[in-house]
């Protein structure tokens, strides 16, 4: 049986563009296309035109290059009748009826060479899709290559109609994608359709369905185009934000409902708002759309990316009084209004926001607005929207609509209780702020796609006794001063000075992470004196929030001009202005912290500098560790405590695409976070998180509040009793109670009907205990003077403990701790991760049945769960029978095989000789031909499931 060649696949596919009602035309070359595109403008349009009119029209047609064409598509083109009346041509309507779709093949183009194009997709007679198929079997990217030459040779020559192509689709029958009309795109950057569940329509038939039908079309060619002003090319949404945007736009035209976007970090997020934004001031009845950041750090780099993608459509505020004429449509003193900006669209921060509805002078003028209908979209909503500037926009904007995007959702299993006003402190979950979730896109997902890369995590660090040399795990301990150690500190620094220049790659640069101001002191003070020992020569730079009113002081190197013995103890805004003088010096700038326009100048020029690869380690405590998009940063060392979404986040700094040199994040830690690297993880793989948090009951809590407070009046009867406690294990048996007890106040407060005077305590003396609990709990924080010091009996090692690659091992280890749950629900949950990434992870596909019948069998107690391998073998061995005895195979040459592919033989190197001496059977010329490629691919099968990533 013969396979199916490139002009059936063509002509099948014809086939079905014309069963969705794509008219048939034939068109041979440039003049048949202008006769064709007068005919449809004018059918489209209800016009007629002359020759000579419509010559006029080529000429305008005809000017500029890919990008002018595109914006000239979405206009309108002036026509002048030859009687001097003027009429206006649309070229594509957003409205499906109204345009004409036709479909046409090898349209023949005469430019440096002559080429002959596949099909094309002709919308109102302008080419604007086309299509480029190879034969099955053909790598797609060879399609892609030829579309490269056909644009560098022919796309341009006779007119240029065909730069008019906004969209190309590439296809060898089993495999296909898209990708947008830019010159500057890389094979990398073409994309794979997908449902809403972000499975892929690969197949050419499916993809048609879903793709090219009219209406979908008019949709991708009208509204999710979009133009890169900046740089001048042309962008097309992925699936997912496609998907994500049409969500969000159906819920504000057909309900008043909120909800939140779950796409994980670095899928481009700011397109897929921006696109959502840009929609949504094109309803009628949506008067503002505010697209809300939490911090003013992030309003200039926001407001600026979405410039690129529109000029001039936001303005960054730079104060509440902006923000307030913006609301009011007033132009600022001393500046003109920008005509060309979209009011109906704003970029702003959270506080200045919160200013603008609880500051008396502000709230008063715009509350004539307060009930229009205005749409919020709040980014990075799992760290912006759980405090009371949520709760205050809520009352004072009547009628919004909020909408969150997130790359890690708050669930119930990593939210933390926080107070809020007159509600006590509380538990909430994204899904509580903002309504149901409305698309997800989850980190397998992306690393699947290859919109991000997979991490590689390293955990270094190992801790032994001094006297016995027994090691102690580094996980039990979390003791500030061992971690603060200046020793310890000073031996991580030389360890990541010595693989930094490995893991950059000399051309890419890292972060470095660590867990508070002071410890961020000591790492800066020793890296620099590292270098003026002569051990490095890295470019170190640091930002950090100060405090205003701090107790602790920090020694400063008495030789920095201006400092003498007697001043040498700085409070950390100082420290941070010597290092920014260390910045300025470097740089030649001149930065400080005197005043907040020049901070926030210094946290720009160091966010560019960092991205442009001028600072080669960026030292931070939180700052930068989400939000923050570098595709030059390849590494990131973490020397802090993290877990969940801050996980995530931070390590999610490092893998941005940037070239093929750039393979995977590098996450370094020098603390043992696996744990929490696992289950951080695992809940964000998972597509079916818990996100409701089970309300306590009133009646269980009132009887717990009492149990608590007679247990700490045994403690201390009155509140003057608590000075009276003799040592230090009833103070601390006094803090512990108290904290039992305000936790129950703070989860009975959200109860309208709680009083506290019904319990047995009244407000006033909890609130005397509260200031000793507080103060004693300060007191034993700090421990005693002459308390032993860990240091004295423990050292640490800088040793390499462990490497997980999140990607195809991973599933391995997920694995094992399912089949190590107790219970059948904790066991669901895991299994639920598993199946996730045996979904979306590509290089678990072939596995994906072997997998799913070992957690069966070992889910039915017919295999135990170490004895993973040997399942994993008895199926090798059924597989490899089956394949001898199908295909009638010599045993022996077979298995010889087998082991040369266990051992790295890649099957694309075998040649038609190789596999033709594994056979007994007499071949024909002609079976040879089917044969063959059979046993090839049931060889390159049985590599994939049995051999990569088991070796």
């Amino acid at each position: 049986m013969s396979t199916q060649s490139e002009v059936q696949l063509e002509n099948d596919l014809i086939a079905q563009l014309n069963t969705f009602g794509f008219e048939p035309v034939v068109i041979e070359d440039a003049t048949a296309l202008k006769a064709n595109l007068k005919v449809q403008l004018e059918r489209a349009n209800d016009i007629s035109l002359t020759d000579r009119e419509f010559e006029n029209v080529l000429i305008s047609l005809e000017k500029g290059n890919i990008f002018d064409k595109s914006k000239r598509l979405r206009g309108k083109v002036d026509v002048v009748h030859e009687d001097g009346t003027v009429s206006y041509l649309t070229l594509l309507f957003t409205d499906t009826s109204k345009n004409i779709f036709q479909v046409t093949n090898q349209i023949t183009i005469h430019g440096k060479y002559e080429n002959r194009y596949d099909i094309t997709i002709l919308v109102n007679g302008l080419p604007l899709v086309q299509i480029e198929l190879k034969r099955r079997g053909i790598e797609m990217a060879e399609a892609f290559n030829q579309i490269k030459r056909y644009d560098k040779h022919t796309y341009g020559a006779e007119g240029g109609l065909f730069n008019y192509v906004q969209l190309f689709v590439i296809s060898n029958g089993v495999n296909t994608k898209y990708f947008s009309n830019n010159r500057e795109l890389s094979f990398k950057q073409t994309f794979h359709w997908t449902d809403v569940e972000n499975q892929k329509i690969n197949a050419l038939p499916q993809f048609a369905d879903a793709f090219l039908n009219q209406e979908h079309l008019t949709k991708m060619l009208s509204r999710y185009i979009v133009q890169n002003e900046s740089g001048k090319f042309l962008m097309v949404l992925r699936p997912y934000q496609f998907y994500a945007v049409e969500a969000i736009v159906n819920q504000v035209a057909t309900t008043n409902k909120n909800g939140y976007i779950w796409h994980t970090t670095g899928s481009g997020k700011t397109l897929t708002s921006f696109k959502t934004a840009q929609l949504l001031t094109q309803l009628d009845d949506v008067e503002r759309v505010l697209f809300v950041v939490d911090r003013k750090d992030l309003d200039y780099q926001t407001a600026k990316e979405f410039n690129a993608f529109l000029k001039g459509c936001v303005d960054s505020t730079d104060n509440t009084k902006s923000l307030l004429n913006q609301f009011l449509g007033k132009a600022e003193k001393g500046k003109a209004v920008n005509e060309n900006r979209n009011s109906k669209l704003i970029v702003t921060t959270l506080q200045k926001l919160n200013n603008l509805v609880t500051k008396g002078h502000y709230k008063k003028q715009i509350e004539d607005i307060a009930n229009q209908r205005m749409v919020f979209i709040f980014d990075e909503c799992h760290r912006s929207q759980f405090g009371e500037t949520h709760q205050n926009l809520v009352e004072f904007f009547g009628r919004a609509q909020l909408f969150g995007f997130t790359g890690t959702p708050i669930f119930a299993d990593n939210a933390t209780a926080k107070k809020i006003q007159n509600q006590g402190v509380q538990k909430r979950t994204t899904r509580d702020l903002f309504g149901e979730r409305l698309h997800s896109y989850v980190i397998v997902d992306a690393i699947r796609d290859d919109n991000v890369l997979p991490f590689a995590i390293e955990y270094y660090g190992k801790l032994k006794q001094r006297d016995t040399g027994i090691d102690v795990d580094v996980s039990s301990i979390d003791i500030s001063e061992f971690f603060s150690s200046p020793k310890r500190i000073r031996k991580v620094c030389k360890h990541l000075i010595g693989i930094h220049r490995h893991k950059t790659k000399g051309q890419f640069n890292a972060m470095l992470c660590v867990a508070s101001v002071p410890d961020l002191i000591t790492y800066y003070d020793t890296l620099k004196t590292l270098k003026e020992e002569g051990q490095h020569n890295l470019n170190v730079a640091t930002i950090y929030s100060y405090g205003v009113n701090e107790e602790e002081e920090y020694e400063v190197d008495i030789n920095i001009k201006g400092v003498n013995e007697a001043s040498a103890k700085y409070h950390s805004r100082d420290k941070l202005d010597s290092y920014i003088d260390d910045y300025n010096h470097h740089f030649g700038t001149s930065y400080s912290t005197k005043d907040t326009d020049s901070f926030y100048n210094y946290y720009k020029d160091i966010a560019k500098r960092t991205k442009d690869g001028e600072v080669d380690i960026l030292l931070v405590v939180n700052m930068f560790l989400t939000g923050f998009d570098a595709p030059g940063l390849n590494t990131i060392y973490v020397d802090k405590n993290l877990k969940y979404h801050g996980l995530v986040q931070a390590f999610s700094r490092t893998n941005r695409l940037n070239g093929t040199v750039k393979s995977h994040g590098n996450v370094m830690c020098y603390r043992n976070l696996k744990p929490q690297a696992d289950e951080a993880f695992t809940l964000f793989s998972n597509k079916q998180p818990i996100e409701y948090i089970e309300v306590p009951d009133l009646n269980g809590l009132t009887e717990d509040f009492t149990k608590a407070l007679a247990a700490l009046k045994a403690i201390v009867p009155d509140v003057q009793s608590v000075d009276d406690l003799p040592n230090e294990d009833l103070q601390a048996g006094f803090v512990k109670q108290f904290r039992i007890l305000m936790r129950l106040k703070n989860q009975l407060e959200t109860f309208s009907d709680f009083d506290i005077e019904t319990l047995g305590i009244s407000e006033q003396e909890f609130v005397d205990y509260a200031s000793k609990y507080s103060d004693l709990a300060r007191e034993l924080k700090k421990g005693p003077a002459d308390k032993e010091s860990i240091l004295d009996n423990i050292d640490f090692e800088l040793e390499l403990l462990q490497r997980d690659n999140v990607n195809v091992g991973y599933i391995r280890h997920l694995l094992q701790t399912m089949l190590e749950e107790s219970s059948k629900e904790a066991q669901g949950k895991k299994r639920q991760v598993i199946a996730n990434l045996l979904a979306t992870e590509p290089s678990l596909y072939s596995k994906r049945e072997l997998i799913e019948g070992f957690i069966e069998k070992s889910m039915q107690g017919i295999v135990q769960g170490e004895e993973f391998d040997e399942y994993i073998e008895e199926q090798k061995q059924k597989e490899l029978q089956q394949i001898v005895l199908e295909e009638n195979l010599d045993t022996d040459k077979f298995s010889e095989m087998i082991i040369e592919l266990e051992n790295g033989l890649d099957v694309e190197c075998l040649k038609s000789d190789d596999i033709a001496q594994l056979t007994t059977e007499k071949m024909t010329f002609r079976s040879r031909r089917t044969i063959l490629p059979r046993i090839t691919q049931r060889l390159k099968s049985f590599a994939d499931t049995f051999v990569s990533g088991f070796h």
